[in-house]
C-alpha cells in the first residue's frame, strides 16, 4: 500500500511539473489566494499582497503546495510556490535575465554567496538570527535564512543488524574500517547474504561522498586551493584513501555488486527500510523515501566508519542546507518583501509554523528555540550530532558540475572501468580544469 502510494505522489509530482512546461522556465506552481499569475515578485491583490517561493527542495514541494493554501487562507496572503528541475544556479538565472524574480527563494549555500550582493536585502534585524548560529552573512550583513540542517553518513538499520546478530546494534562499536568490515562478514555469516546498499546518482557519489575527502582535511579550503592548482596529490591523499577503503567495502557487500549502476534508489531505499540490507551512504533527507514502504522501527544514522586519527569517523558531515533569501530587485515591492519577512518569522517564531518545518517536512530545525522530538529517526540522530557539536562543516563553494562529472568518473570505478588510481586522476583533471567559485 505504502509503495502504492508513493507512485501515485511521484505521478502527481511529475504531472504537475509537465503542466508546467507550458511556462517556459521548468519550473511549477501552485498558487492560493493571488489573481492565478504567474509573476516571479508577485503583486498586490485585492486589500492583501502575493508573493512567491522558489522552493529547490523536491522531497517537500507537496507539503509547501499545501502550506501555502493554509497560509493563505490564514493570513489572506496570497503565496504562489514554484519548484524547477533545472539547477539552481541556472533556474535562478533564468529568472533574473528575464526580470521576474521570485519575492523568497531557497537555494543552496554557495548561491546565496554568489547572489547575495546583486539580489538580496539586508535581514539583520530580524528576531529569528538570534536563535540560529547557520545563517549566512555577506559582507557583514545577514542575508541567508538557514531553512534546515542536513547531515551525512552512513545510514543503518539496527532491527535487522539485531535480526542476525542477536545483539543490541551500537554504532560507537564500528568507528574504523576494521571494525565495519568484521560486521559485514558477521551479518554475512548469519543470513544477510548481501548487507549493504550503494546509490549510483551523480550527486551522492560526488555531491555527497566525495565531498567528504574535501571537508574532512585539517584545512578544507587550503586542499581544494591545491587542487584547483593542480599540486594535490589525492591519489596518495590519506583521507581520500580512507574512505575509498570504506566505498570498497561498501560495494563489496552491496546487494547489486553484479550491476552497481544499475540499482535503482526506490529499491535500495525499499530493502534498507524493510531489512533486507543494513547499511546505506545517504542523509536525513532519505527518510522522504524509507517511509514510504514498512520500515524498521529502529533506524538511524552514524558516522562513516574510517581509519581515522583525526575524530572525523566520530561525527557526521553537514550544517545548515538550503536557505531563504528575500529579493532586493525594483521587480518585487516593499508590501511583498514585508510578507516574505512575515513568513519567515511565522516559521521560526509560530507554533504551526514549527510544526510545519519538523512535523509535516521532517526537517531539522537550524533555531534553538523549536521543539524537534516529532522527527523522524534519522533526523533524530542528525540533531543528536548537531546538538553535541558533532557536525563537520560542509564545503559550500563546489562548482555547479563538479557531482555530475566527478560523479560520471565515481560511477565508471564503480562498473569496474578504471581503479583507485585513475578515479583519483580524473578528479584531479577536472578541477584543475574548472574555475574556483568565488567566496
Amino acid at each position: 500500500m505504502k509503495k502504492k502510494i508513493l507512485a501515485m505522489t511521484l505521478a502527481a509530482v511529475m504531472a504537475v511539473s509537465l503542466a508546467a512546461c507550458g511556462g517556459g522556465d521548468g519550473g511549477s506552481g501552485s498558487g492560493s489566494g493571488g489573481d492565478g499569475s504567474e509573476g516571479g515578485g508577485g503583486s498586490a491583490s485585492g486589500d492583501g499582497v502575493n508573493f512567491t517561493i522558489f522552493n529547490s527542495k523536491i522531497e517537500v514541494q507537496e507539503q509547501f503546495e499545501e502550506m501555502a493554501k493554509e497560509y493563505s487562507e490564514k493570513t489572506g496572503v496570497g503565496v504562489e510556490v514554484y519548484y524547477s528541475n533545472d539547477t539552481v544556479a541556472a533556474h535562478m538565472a533564468t529568472r533574473y535575465s528575464a526580470n521576474d524574480p521570485y519575492t523568497l527563494a531557497m537555494v543552496d549555500a554557495k548561491d546565496v554567496y554568489s547572489l547575495a550582493a546583486d539580489h538580496a536585502i539586508d535581514l539583520s534585524d530580524q528576531d529569528w538570527v538570534k536563535n540560529t548560529d547557520y545563517a549566512i552573512s555577506v559582507d557583514d550583513k545577514v542575508v541567508g535564512f538557514p531553512v534546515c540542517i542536513e547531515a551525512r553518513g552512513l545510514i543503518y538499520n539496527a532491527d535487522a543488524i539485531k535480526n542476525v546478530t542477536g545483539k543490541d546494534f551500537d554504532p560507537a562499536s564500528c568507528k574504523t574500517t576494521e571494525e565495519f568490515a568484521a560486521l559485514l562478514e558477521k551479518l554475512v555469516a548469519g543470513g544477510m547474504e548481501t548487507p549493504t546498499a550503494v546509490m549510483k546518482e551523480d550527486w551522492s557519489l560526488a555531491g555527497h561522498f566525495l565531498s567528504e575527502t574535501y571537508e574532512e582535511q585539517s584545512d578544507p579550503e587550503a586542499f581544494v586551493q591545491a587542487l584547483y592548482g593542480g599540486s594535490a596529490d589525492l591519489a596518495g591523499n590519506e583521507k581520500f584513501n580512507a574512505k575509498m577503503d570504506t566505498f570498497d567495502l561498501l560495494l563489496k557487500y552491496n546487494y547489486a555488486a553484479d550491476s552497481p549502476i544499475a540499482a535503482e534508489r526506490e529499491v535500495s531505499e525499499q530493502k534498507l527500510a524493510e531489512g533486507e540490507v543494513a547499511f546505506m551512504f545517504g542523509g536525513n533527507w532519505d527518510w522522504s523515501m524509507i517511509n514510504a514502504y514498512e520500515y524498521s522501527e529502529n533506524m538511524g544514522m552514524m558516522p562513516l566508519p574510517q581509519t581515522a586519527s583525526d575524530g572525523s569517523n566520530e561525527k557526521l558531515v553537514g550544517g545548515g542546507s538550503k536557505y531563504f533569501f528575500i529579493d532586493s530587485s525594483d521587480n518585487t515591492s516593499d508590501e511583498q518583501r514585508q510578507a516574505a519577512k512575515d513568513f519567515l518569522n511565522w516559521l521560526v517564531s509560530d507554533a504551526e509554523g514549527n510544526a510545519f518545518l519538523t512535523e509535516k517536512c521532517n526537517l531539522v530545525p537550524a533555531y534553538s528555540n523549536i521543539d524537534a522530538q516529532a522527527l523522524d529517526p534519522l533526523s533524530l540522530s542528525v540533531k543528536k550530532y548537531a546538538d553535541e557539536g558533532n557536525l563537520i562543516a560542509n564545503y559550500d563553494y563546489l562548482p555547479d558540475d563538479h557531482y555530475s562529472k566527478c560523479g560520471a568518473s565515481f560511477q565508471k570505478y564503480m562498473a569496474g572501468q578504471i581503479d583507485r588510481a585513475g578515479l583519483a586522476g580524473e578528479i584531479e583533471s577536472y578541477w584543475s580544469s574548472t574555475t574556483p567559485v568565488e567566496h
